[in-house]
């Protein structure tokens, strides 16, 4: 049989005063609660702990002979912890067996825990499903058991969900779709152009499904736009580096722009400076709230220098340089 730190189960210290408990425990129920998460074994696994830990240290008595036993299985522990631990000194009623216990709730307490979670008929925990074998040692019973009602089986939302996702930049040009799993259903979820990094695209209904009539709950993708090799995104801008051999720059001429719509042709005038910024109205981001309406493309002029230069195009260099007096 396993220890359990029933403290550490509720994330509390063993110190903690009684309001600290229970305030833990309504946080890690409220988080894991069956309605809250229906069909997943591991929520489900997490409630159970919750509660167990829960009934062990609200109760001053029971709180009482866990402290003792933890300290002394401790020592056991530091002594190296040799052979098996003794756990007939603790046993609730050895060589026997005590019923199920139930765990009793006013309306009040339990709409105070779960926050209107729960069926009208009262809930009974996971089919009867015991407390683990420690427990049950220490202070004997069986299964869970929750009598009370959530303020007589009012209709509650489901829970809201949240899960992240993340796009392309050209993803975010044309917008997207993405297959999302939940713990209930897998969707194919329509994200529209224009996102940015920490937009929330709202699936309505797509969440936790609701209690006793209660509407569903909401999915939300959190978006990340991936950085992209080439273009820089600014608000619904986007900022790219043109590079242009030395000749276009000092005559002049067209280059070919790549953008998310499609290659464009860009004039360049004469003796054109390194630096030099162009606005290619329209060709950004669309705006996620407009989506008609685009943001503008900037390309900055790099001048590059032609590779594998003839020793006649060096010497003709050479002499401008001279009458411009360059050395």
């Amino acid at each position: 049989m396993d220890f359990k730190d029933y403290y550490v189960s509720l994330g509390v210290s063993p110190e903690a005063d009684d309001k600290t408990i229970k305030k833990a425990y309504q946080k890690l129920a409220k988080k894991y609660h069956p309605d809250v998460n229906p069909g997943d074994k591991v929520a489900e696994e997490k409630f159970k702990e919750a509660t167990e830990a829960y009934q062990a240290i609200s109760d001053p008595e029971k709180r009482r002979k866990y402290d003792e036993l933890r300290q002394d299985y401790q020592q056991w522990q530091t002594r190296g912890g040799r052979g098996d631990y003794n756990w007939e000194r603790w046993q609730s009623n050895p060589g026997g067996g005590s019923g199920r216990q139930t765990y009793t709730m006013s309306p009040e307490d339990f709409a105070e825990m779960f926050g209107g979670l729960g069926n009208s008929g009262g809930f009974d925990g996971f089919g009867g499903s015991g407390y683990s074998d420690f427990f049950s040692t220490l202070f004997g019973g069986g299964g869970y058991g929750f009598s009370g009602s959530s303020s007589g089986g009012r209709a509650h939302a489901g829970q809201n969900l949240e899960v992240e996702v993340q796009v392309t930049l050209e993803e975010a040009y044309k917008g997207t779709t993405r297959v999302v799993r939940t713990a209930e259903k897998q969707i194919e979820a329509k994200i529209p152009k224009g996102v940015r990094t920490g937009s929330k695209v709202r699936l309505a209904g797509q969440g936790g499904p609701g209690v006793a009539g209660g509407p569903a709950g909401n999915l939300y993708l959190i978006i990340t736009v991936s950085q992209h090799t080439q273009f820089t995104r600014d608000g619904d801008n986007l900022k790219v580096d043109l590079p242009v051999d030395f000749y276009r720059a000092v005559l002049g001429g067209e280059v070919s722009v790549r953008t998310f719509g499609g290659e464009v042709r860009l004039k360049i005038p004469p003796l054109a400076q390194s630096g030099k910024r162009f606005r290619l109205k329209g060709k950004g981001m669309p705006n996620l709230e407009h989506p008609k309406q685009y943001g503008d493309l900037f390309a900055q002029l790099s001048i590059v220098l032609p590779e594998n230069m003839s020793t006649q195009e060096v010497t003709v260099l050479r002499d401008l340089a001279d009458k411009r007096g360059v050395k």
